[in-house]
């Protein structure tokens, strides 16, 4: 199985902000987020990381005993000249936009059908490999990433269009999980969020 990670919350998201390639700190809640998913990740024998901080802060926090292998397909989109602004200064009818037109990039830098050929890229060769850990029923692999990758990747899973990805809350600190039914990719579990203690 593999089991998607999103980051603990960062500085950026405690402000509404837009956040891409930028990449600010985990806060103190985004911090305990991430140690919070330990009770989340057994079996858990390989770790991926996006490149970004806050994903390598949180698998750092959430698999200390394991280092992570930086795997660029799962970065964050690039927002261009939107990262870091408010989600206010793109406009009711921008928003629509990018909702019904899956080629259109966030001020000037990635669509997300970009994000979707990389994300997939990634998954149809661990799907191709029998001997990955996406077909293994009893070791994982944790990839530690950013709301758009993960919601590709459902989508990846869930056999859909990418579209389907304005369709989905992805909270931080959450936990995805894809496995494969006769070598065919199937979500098991969506957003799932450790118990409070």
């Amino acid at each position: 199985m593999i089991l998607l990670i999103r980051h603990g919350q960062t500085t950026t998201n405690a402000r509404r902000l837009l956040v891409g390639r930028g990449d600010p700190p985990l806060t103190e809640l985004g911090e305990r987020q991430a140690r919070a998913l330990r009770s989340l990740l057994d079996n858990v024998s390989e770790v991926w990381s996006s490149p970004l901080e806050r994903a390598r802060q949180t698998a750092a926090l959430a698999l200390p005993h394991l280092e992570p292998v930086i795997v660029e397909s799962f970065i964050e989109v690039d927002y261009g000249s939107l990262d870091g602004e408010p989600l206010s200064v793109v406009s009711d009818e921008q928003w629509r936009q990018f909702e019904h037109d899956h080629t259109m990039s966030f001020g000037g830098g990635e669509s997300l059908q970009s994000v979707d050929q990389r994300v997939h890229g990634a998954l149809d060769a661990m799907c191709a490999d029998s001997t990955s850990l996406l077909h293994c029923s009893d070791e994982h692999l944790a990839i530690v990433s950013h709301m758009s990758p993960i919601k590709s990747a459902t989508g990846w899973a869930l056999g859909v269009a990418g579209s389907v990805a304005w369709r989905m809350h992805l909270n931080n600190g959450s936990v995805t999980t894809i496995t494969t039914r006769r070598s065919t990719p199937a979500l098991l579990h969506f957003n799932v969020l450790p118990l409070d203690d």
